[in-house]
């Protein structure tokens, strides 16, 4: 039941922004993607809690779910860290790289491949991240 009602609170979160920000005529952009993320991971931060304290009694009991260990547990977390924040990360290269590629392509087009060297550069860093995981996951 509990879970339901955290998925419709997750749909809430995105609506009711979003029919603020239709119904203000689109002068409240910036409130209303505030409010957008804040209500969001508030939402998750909940449904996180809840499927934690779900697990503790078992846990406690000396039972374990599906055969994991802890151990275990915190390899599949730190695969999924080092994967996410090294997507965030070259996403945020990304987004620098490519902006200022295009404006420098913008002056001078035959500086293309240079420029796509810097790019693919900055991906590099997810790939690693992405590396790095299947070690972790297959250690």
């Amino acid at each position: 039941m509990l879970l339901k009602i955290l998925l419709i609170l997750v749909g809430l979160s995105v609506a009711v922004p979003y029919g603020i920000y239709r119904a203000t005529g689109k002068r409240k952009g910036k409130e209303c993607l505030l409010m957008n993320t804040i209500a969001f991971f508030s939402v998750m931060g909940i449904g996180v809690i809840y499927c934690l304290g779900c697990a503790v009694p078992a846990l406690a009991a000396g039972e374990t779910a599906a055969g994991l260990s802890v151990g275990e547990g915190l390899k599949y977390i730190g695969a999924a860290v080092s994967t996410g924040l090294s997507g965030i990360g070259g996403g945020i290269a990304v987004s620098s790289a490519a902006s200022a590629a295009i404006g420098a392509m913008s002056e001078n087009e035959s500086i293309m491949g240079k420029t796509l060297i810097f790019v693919a550069l900055a991906e590099g860093i997810a790939l690693y991240g992405l590396v790095i995981s299947f070690m972790i996951l297959n250690a």
